[in-house]
């Protein structure tokens, strides 16, 4: 053989570095994982699926994603590491083949006022750049635009000495910035009625304040106006002299002294703008919320008119336009202005904007505008604006963590984002998708199905393979991934209607529309035509109406299902009377917890500058409760045997003999309605998934009083097999004498809807019109909208 033919011959042979080509998982634990292993192809579309709760997210972001974070977080220096979130290793005995991961999760953006769709996507640090170099009159550079940035003047004086004698200079500095001085750059002013912050009858020191959270004995709080100095706490409010109100309430920070605790005393106003009104009203606890809305009138800035900008900022245009009316125009108007724009001086920064805002009209969100604040968004929403990111990247063998982006989506547009998907694969990443919809998983290039059911009954790999493979399966999800609803044979006549009139919030234009009460209603469109607009806008606040919306449930790792939902308190009080001891005992967050882990059941332990771990309690043996706590028996069983539980058979044990509960088994009939009838009641909310978090927001708003259900896609995070199940749901809650209002996108939900309230025909300012009204059935026969275009496409497919 010469050395060219030996030399070809070791060519063709596949180099060594190509046999890494899959991402290799062995003996996974992660959550309810049961031993899991499985190899998924890199520089391929993975698809897991399997019913909810069944452990999808716990493979792929538990134990994939969460690896490759920490093994890249390892990568720093200890320093570095020490302000980083310190990863415990997952529970795998191997994972072989990761490459860094890129999470695309539905956590909603930032919910700082002064976080907006341009801030969180860096198309407004470009376009605070394009106006500085461009922008008649000049105002100065970048920062001059930015509305999170003030102005600011500063001056100093020294002496200088040359040898003739010393003289003062003076010199005067600007730093530009281009927020607005009156709203501070969050585009809104409020005005606090100051009866709901106190009762002027009283003293401060009598319990004046009537304030969420302020109590008596609380430092930071009623204390420091109480025993300050500054105040009279005897005196009630109205007897205040001109002087003691305004020390009262606009006075100054200054440093006091509180029973030997050095705090700082300010007025009134300022102290609650900083604690309550400095943060999204969204993201506020539902108690704090409430009092906002009561106490606080939020108006559009008179000054800058709700743009964020100093009148400086606003004076620089670009043919007309300042920076705050580009911001303001709808995202694919504001492409189709860019591109008319002839500066040479600018062109590589003009290319990299258009590409990002071409890339929101791509991903279907061309109807937004950069000013939009970014806690209004929805999960879907804010996860294809994360996307946004991506698309310009020049990374490639990265791995991209999806977690249904399909959610909100319109059938009209999963197209559209699978599109998406397929060009982050073909860049040569591997991209992995959390994910229901038979339309998103029939693009997938691998399939990893897991169940067979939820929870403990789930954690073990199905079906591994391709789209064929799964639908001849037999598993769960290949047995209905064909499913299709039928337009039902009668419908429910309306009980009354339920009258919008003029609606005109963000896109709708004046409409007119008359809900029928009663009934299961439908509203849907695509992404952007202003479902949500009607419904939140005109529907969810008045009185009898029970809202479930997307927001995110608060909770720590303490809390759980029966913490959440209630169902701990008849618990609690039954073992108590059962044994003739206090209610407080039977609670791992006061007196009967484990004091070696405080009651959370594990030991965290902080290894500052490296990784923590989390080990089982040795001495509770994970049970968070002190041993002679668990003496203390109901029906045979102790307090932690009963929090381990699952929803179903705790609602057998509190259902009859000596452990009846009835508080206790109306909450647990409520929590197996939704589907929740697998759940451990004591399992942590932070092992939850999207779907099951949702679901048990339901369940407890099931409990409140009110006529009107109005529900936010409620099938986010339902596996196929389970939307029947909601639907049977929905019908008892009608059969029951409620409304039900239902948003979503769902063709099954239309196709059962007594009626269907249709918006469009287009997003923004294309849509936010009524395009049809009527029976689902009326609906397909008519044909001309795109729901009624996809949904007889479902019904007759």
């Amino acid at each position: 053989m010469t050395k060219d033919t030996a030399a070809d011959a070791r060519s063709s042979e596949p180099h060594v570095a190509d046999h890494h080509d899959v991402i290799r998982v062995h003996g996974a634990r992660v959550n309810n994982l049961k031993d899991v292993s499985v190899e998924i192809p890199k520089r391929r579309l993975t698809v897991f699926t399997g019913v909810s709760g069944s452990g999808k997210s716990s493979l792929v972001f538990g134990t994939i994603a969460a690896e490759s974070q920490r093994l890249i977080n390892e990568t720093y220096s200890a320093f570095v590491q020490g302000f980083m979130p310190t990863l415990a290793r997952p529970e795998v005995d191997v994972l072989e083949g990761l490459t860094t991961a890129i999470i695309v999760d539905q956590q909603r953006l930032g919910a700082d006022p002064r976080s907006t769709v341009g801030t969180a996507t860096d198309a407004n640090a470009m376009l605070r750049i394009l106006f500085s170099r461009l922008g008649q009159p000049y105002v100065g550079p970048p920062s001059a635009f930015a509305f999170n940035v003030p102005k600011r003047t500063a001056s100093r004086s020294m002496n200088v000495d040359k040898g003739k004698g010393k003289r003062i200079v003076v010199r005067k500095a600007v730093y530009h910035g281009g927020m607005c001085a009156r709203c501070e750059g969050r585009g809104t002013v409020s005005d606090i009625d100051l009866t709901q912050l106190y009762d002027d009858s009283k003293a401060i020191g009598d319990g004046a304040f009537t304030i969420p959270g302020w109590k008596q004995d609380s430092f930071w709080t009623t204390r420091v106006y109480a025993e300050s100095g500054i105040l009279d706490p005897k005196k009630p409010i109205r007897d205040f002299t001109e002087k003691e109100m305004r020390d009262f309430l606009h006075g100054d920070a200054v440093k006091v002294k509180v029973d030997g605790v050095n705090l700082t005393y300010e007025g009134l106003i300022p102290k609650i703008q900083k604690s309550m009104l400095s943060k999204d009203i969204d993201s506020l606890q539902p108690h704090i919320r409430a009092f906002v809305e009561r106490a606080v009138t939020f108006t559009t800035c008179p000054e800058c008119d709700g743009s964020r900008l100093s009148e400086e900022a606003r004076s620089s245009k670009i043919g007309g336009i300042s920076i705050a009316d580009a911001c303001a125009m709808e995202i694919r108007d504001l492409a189709a202005w860019m591109r008319a724009l002839d500066e040479p001086s600018v062109a590589p920064l003009l290319a990299k904007l258009l590409h990002a805002l071409d890339s929101f009209v791509e991903i279907g969100l061309g109807y937004l505008s950069l000013d939009r604040p970014a806690g209004t968004l929805s999960g879907g929403e804010g996860q294809r604006v994360k996307m946004i990111r991506q698309l310009g990247s020049s990374l490639t063998d990265t791995t991209y963590v999806f977690d249904e982006p399909t959610t909100g989506l319109h059938p009209h547009d999963i197209g559209r984002m699978n599109k998406l998907l397929l060009r982050l694969r073909d860049k040569g990443n591997t991209v992995l998708v959390v994910e229901h919809k038979p339309e998103a998983i029939a693009i997938a290039d691998h399939i990893v199905d897991l169940g067979p059911r939820a929870g403990a009954g789930g954690g073990e790999v199905m079906f591994e393979g391709s789209l064929d493979g799964l639908r001849a399966s037999g598993t769960v999800t290949g047995r209905h991934l064909d499913d299709r609803a039928a337009l039902k044979e009668t419908v429910r006549g309306p009980e009354g209607h339920l009258e919008i009139r003029g609606a005109a919030t963000h896109n709708l234009q004046n409409v007119d529309v008359d809900i029928p009460l009663g009934v299961l209603c439908v509203v849907t469109g695509v992404a952007g035509s202003g479902k949500s607009s009607l419904i939140r806008g005109s529907v969810a606040r008045r009185d009898g109406v029970v809202a479930v919306d997307q927001s995110p449930i608060k909770g720590s790792r303490r809390s759980n299902p029966a913490t959440y939902t209630g169902l701990l308190d008849p618990i609690r009080s039954a073992f108590a009377k059962a044994n003739g001891v206090k209610p407080a005992l039977f609670s791992s967050n006061s007196e009967g917890a484990c004091p070696t882990c405080n009651g959370v059941g594990v030991i965290y332990t902080d290894l500052a500058m490296m990784a923590g771990t989390a080990t089982t309690c040795e001495d509770c043996e994970g049970r968070r409760f002190e041993a002679s706590v668990l003496d203390y028996t109901l029906g045979g069983r102790d307090i932690s045997e009963v929090l381990a539980m699952p929803v179903d058979e705790a609602k057998e044990f509190f259902g009859s003999g000596e452990a009846r509960v009835p508080a206790a088994h109306r909450i647990l009939e409520r929590l197996s309605d939704v589907g929740l009838g697998y759940l451990d009641i004591g399992r942590p909310l932070t092992t939850l998934s999207g779907g099951e978090r949702q679901r048990l927001k339901l369940a407890t708003h099931m409990a409140e009083k009110g006529g009107v259900y109005v529900l936010d896609e409620p099938t986010s995070g339902l596996h196929l097999a389970d939307v029947e199940n909601l639907l049977g749901l929905l019908d008892r809650l009608v059969d029951a004498g409620k409304s039900v209002i239902v948003i979503e996108h769902h063709q099954a939900v239309m196709a059962h809807a007594d009626w269907i309230v249709d918006l469009g025909p287009g997003a923004g300012q294309d849509g936010g019109r009524v395009v049809f009204e009527g029976t689902p059935a009326d609906l397909v026969a008519d044909g001309t909208t795109l729901t009624g275009q996809h949904l007889a496409a479902y019904v007759g497919g």
